[in-house]
């Protein structure tokens, strides 16, 4: 399961990434990289979108300051 955990974590950074640059400068990275490859591209958002969900639903178990005791 930690596999999967940091693999998560690590696609939230490339999603909040991917969204700030394109907020602040219109510049999309993930195109910008594998723009070449569209279905490469569309899995990518594919797999953040999925990562963001598996974090939001078990945030509250990895997370020490939520967990509460």
């Amino acid at each position: 399961m930690k596999a999967l955990h940091m693999a998560s974590y690590m696609l939230l950074w490339v999603g909040g990434l991917n969204w700030g640059l394109e907020g602040l400068f219109k510049f999309n990275l993930v195109n910008a990289v594998l723009g070449s490859v569209p279905a490469l591209e569309a899995l990518v958002y594919v797999l953040v979108g999925a990562a963001t969900v598996y974090v939001v639903t078990t945030h509250k178990n990895d997370c020490k300051v939520c967990a509460g005791k």
